[in-house]
This record gives structure tokens, sequence and C-alpha cells, in this order.
């Protein structure tokens, strides 16, 4: 009896195969959907002076903002050929060298937080809003619409996690094979249940299915997080952006540990001295170039609570201005008499 799930069948990267409209696209439609009702809520529960327009035009700057940070750093950092930074303008290039129409295969999530937050700092200040409130309301409404970009992840078979003996392991077909020949690999299969026909064939092996993984705990969990816990009991302005950054910044860097290391970059870093094989998980020394940027976002979230307490605490009492009682009927009255007098 096999001992891992049988990545779904029925599940294909076009929601209508030979239809051009696939599940990545449509979930992150969805997301940012999803971000966009919540933001409204928001905007309104805290009585902030933006209309509809306003709205719309902060999520197309700040999604457009996204989109290009996130280009940047996969081809910046994620791109181990360095053909990015040899012709830096392939990185917006949707065709490849035989003339095929590809896309922009390739977004960094860490990017896309770079380019968002320079996009909507630029647009609060053109419209003369307060940026830590925005910001507050923005990182709300984000981990929920979050979790459906990492759906998408898993319906298209992308970013699969490491390799598993667990009975939760889910073999996804479009994963890396490995060499029958090696020993550990015919010790996976066995514990696992499935045969090796050909020692001298590629084997595929069960991975965690780390994109759910991650949908639970960047999305769900930190979602219901700062909603339900921190929305209304937030100390100071600032710090639900604060927050945000460094709650995603540890789910992520935990959740990295069941991942799959980028291929071709591996580990970045490798505290244990014994060279852990990236598709394993080995030693929790090794870490990811996700789990570097992971890690600066906790720092960067921890320093602007740090900013935020001690300008606060600074920040000098507004006097505040009472108009004066108005006269009692009684008084006015006497007041009117002793005149006529």
């Amino acid at each position: 009896m096999p001992f891992y799930i049988e990545y779904p069948s029925w599940i294909t990267p076009e929601i209508i195969p030979g239809f051009f409209l696939r599940w990545y696209g449509m979930m992150y439609i969805v997301a940012f959907a999803v971000t966009f009702v919540l933001f409204k809520r928001l905007v309104k529960e805290e009585r902030f002076p933006m209309d509809n327009d306003s709205m719309m035009n902060l999520f197309f700057w700040t999604i457009l903002g996204l989109l290009i940070g996130a280009r940047i750093f996969a081809g910046l950092f994620y791109d181990p050929t360095g053909r990015f930074l040899r012709q830096p303008w392939l990185m917006f290039w949707p065709i490849d060298s035989s003339g095929n129409f590809v896309g922009l295969q390739g977004m960094s999530y860490h990017g896309g937080v770079v380019g968002a937050v320079i996009a909507i700092v630029i647009y609060c200040r053109v419209k003369g809003w307060s940026i830590l409130k925005v910001g507050d309301m923005a990182t709300t409404a984000i981990p929920l619409g979050y979790t459906f970009g990492r759906i998408g992840n898993f319906l298209n078979g992308e970013l699969y996690g490491r390799v598993t003996t667990s009975w939760y392991g889910v073999l996804f077909p479009g994963a890396r094979r490995f060499p029958a020949s090696e020993e550990w690999v015919q010790e996976t299969a066995a514990q696992v249940g499935i045969p090796i026909m050909d020692e001298a064939g590629m084997v595929n092996l069960p991975r965690h299915a780390s994109q759910l993984y991650e949908a639970f705990l960047e999305g769900i969990l930190l979602f219901l997080v700062m909603w339900f816990i921190f929305r209304k009991r937030k100390p100071f302005e600032g710090f639900m952006i604060g927050l945000y950054l460094a709650g995603y910044g540890l789910v992520r860097f935990i959740a990295e540990y069941t991942r799959a290391p980028d291929h071709g970059i591996g580990y970045v870093l490798d505290f244990s001295g014994t060279n852990p094989a990236p598709y394993l998980f080995e030693t929790f020394r090794a870490i990811s170039m996700g789990q570097v940027f992971s890690g600066l976002m906790v720092i960067a979230g921890v320093l602007l609570w740090l900013i935020l307490l001690q300008y606060h605490r600074q920040k000098p009492a507004v006097e505040t201005y009472s108009e004066p009682a108005a006269p009692k009927k009684n008084a006015s009255r006497k007041l009117r008499q002793k005149l006529k007098k």
C-alpha cells in the first residue's frame, strides 16, 4: 500500500484545458479581490477619508509596484545563470529566444513587498494621507488574500517541498526526479511503497505540500491573529505594519524548512559544515535565500516597533480645546430681566 498522497490527476494548470486562463492567475485575482474587500471595510471602520476612486488608484499602483519589485528580485537573487544581471531588460521581456510568448516567469514575494511598500508610500505622500494608517489597514487585509496565492501555487504544481516519507507527502507529477541508482533514493522509495523497475532510470518521490503549509501559516493563521486579536487593540499607529513584517517573516522562515530551495541556488548560508542536500531536511543550520529575506523581515518589523514606540513616547501631548459651557436657561432669563430694569 502506498504511503503517500497522489497528486489529483484532474488538476491541470489550465482551468479549461486548451484555454489560456490558468488556476494560478485566477487565484491571484481572487487574492486581490479579497484584499480589496477587507481593505474597504477597514477604511469604513476607521472612517478614513478615502473614496472609491482613490482606493482603486491606490490598489492599481500598489499591484504595479508589487509586480515590478517581485520581478526584479527574482531576476537579481533567484537566477543562477546570471542572465538577468547581464541583460536586465529581459526581466520584463515576455518572449523567449525562440520567439514564443512565455510571460513573466518567476516572482519573488519579498521583492513584491518592497515594491508594494514603495508604491504605497509615494501614493500616500501625493494624497497627503497618513502612511502609518494606510499601512496598518493594508497589512491587516493582505494575509487572507495571500492564502489564495499559495493555493494557486499548489494547483500549478510548483514550489513543492522537500522529499518526505510522511503519509501526507504528495507525489507531484512535475517534481524533479532522482537517480534510482542512489542508495537514499532506493531506501526512500521502499519506505513509501514506490517500486523501482529500472535502477538506471529516474524516480519521483513524495514531497511536502509546502504551498498548503504556507497558505495556512502565512495566510489563515496570520490573518486570524491580526484581524481578531490586534485589529482593534493596536497600541499605536504602525503597529500592524510591524506585526505583519515580523509575523510573516517568522512563519515563512519556519515553513521554508519544508520547502525545497530554488534549484541551482540551494542553501545560501550553511552553518552545519555537512554540505546538506537541498532536497532533504537534514539540519536547521542550512539557510535558504527565502529564509534570509524572511529573517530580514522579522528584524525590520521589530525595528519599526522600537522606532515607533520611541516616537510616540517623545511625541508632545496635544492640548485639547473645549467649548465653554452654555449658560443655563434660568441664568439667561435673570440676566435679561436685569437689563430691562
